[in-house]
């Protein structure tokens, strides 16, 4: 499978990368364990996680996915044949993730989550080290369509960016992380870290991961040429709108153990106009003889600036219809009818 360059980084990663937030709730650890080797045998050499996983978050699994993989590897000796990557959490009032008060990304919980994750991965290190959602207080995703309160509301705590890359400039020094990259982030946090760093403070960010599909294009332009410029790769995430550009969920259908079906928490892809624009996409799909999730996900994993496009699934058949976009043939053709469908429905779902 074609690899990537990660940034100026020396890391290359094949173009599909393996999510596992389905690992330790939807799946079983031996379901996880058969992604991986599928995944590792198809060529993927980069897998995703994080600290926060399994999702749904709760106290009572947190954690889980991060130890199916570090078993797996562990069972595998094949530590040395993946590019790892996990995420700390940013702000949050949950408290379990640092035993019974709220997180920031401040020293002590970074130190804290960097330390349980590698315990959990069975590792001394990972290659990339990503902040899950700003300190800041802002949309989830980073990527609104449109301002809603002005002026935005600031924390009176903020954690200054500075501060926070300080603390992963001793995490690089130690050898527990190689690199840094962010995630659900916007423009203004992503150039307000390469600045600092240029400045001399802490590890330059490699990777930007955030949601990109058919329904949500907010990446462009503006993040974009952020990361064309400052050499950022995005790491898409949610290729098909979880789920909703599979399909599955056409005309109110609800599928037996689907996402929705089991935790009714897809309310980011249920926007107004969000329907009308899956039924184009879809349809669009199986004019050019495609399945819908082939199709979405052959659209993100050909996308010029797409570092990884990091794929789910609950089942083997998911995997292997997901993998399988690496290999088709994405044309000119169905670049300019997607193009025609954004034109007309936009991003209803940032």
């Amino acid at each position: 499978m074609e690899k990537r360059r990660l940034g100026r980084t020396d890391i290359f990663v094949s173009k599909i990368c393996l999510g596992t937030m389905t690992f330790g709730e939807q799946n079983t650890e031996a379901e996880g364990h058969a992604q991986l080797d599928m995944a590792l045998d198809r060529g993927v050499n980069f897998i995703d996680t994080a600290e926060l996983y399994p999702i749904p978050p709760k106290a009572e699994t947190q954690g889980r996915t991060e130890r199916y993989i570090g078993n797996w590897m562990k069972a595998r000796g094949n530590r040395d044949k993946v590019v790892l990557a996990t995420k700390v959490v940013g702000r949050t009032a949950n408290e379990w993730f640092r035993g019974g008060r709220p997180s920031k990304l401040v020293r002590a919980d970074i130190m804290d989550a960097i330390d349980k994750s590698l315990q959990k991965l069975q590792t001394d290190h990972v290659d990339l080290y990503q902040i899950h959602f700003p300190d800041r207080l802002v949309p989830w995703g980073s990527s609104p369509t449109r301002v809603g309160k002005w002026p935005a509301k600031r924390a009176d705590d903020e954690t200054p960016v500075a501060e926070t890359l300080a603390v992963f400039d001793e995490l690089v020094k130690a050898g527990k992380i190689r690199h840094l990259g962010l995630s659900n982030e916007s423009s203004w946090g992503v150039m307000k870290f390469v600045a600092e760093a240029e400045k001399g403070v802490g590890p330059r960010v490699v990777t930007v991961q955030n949601a990109y599909n058919l329904v949500n294009r907010t990446f462009e332009v503006n993040l974009a040429e952020v990361c064309d410029r400052e050499d950022v790769g995005l790491l898409a995430y949610s290729p098909l709108a979880q789920g909703y550009l599979t399909g599955k969920y056409e005309d109110g259908a609800l599928p037996e153990g689907s996402r929705k079906q089991l935790f009714d928490r897809l309310q980011r892809y249920e926007t107004p106009g969000a329907a009308e624009a899956y039924k184009a996409y879809n349809a669009l799909a199986r004019e050019f003889g495609m399945e819908p999730a082939l199709f979405a996900n052959a659209f993100v994993t050909h996308r010029p600036f797409v570092a990884s496009n990091i794929i789910g699934a609950t089942s083997i058949p998911q995997l292997e219809v997901a993998l399988d976009s690496a290999d088709v043939a994405w044309t000119e053709e169905m670049q300019k009818a997607v193009d025609a469908i954004h034109q007309e429905r936009g991003n209803p779902c940032p």
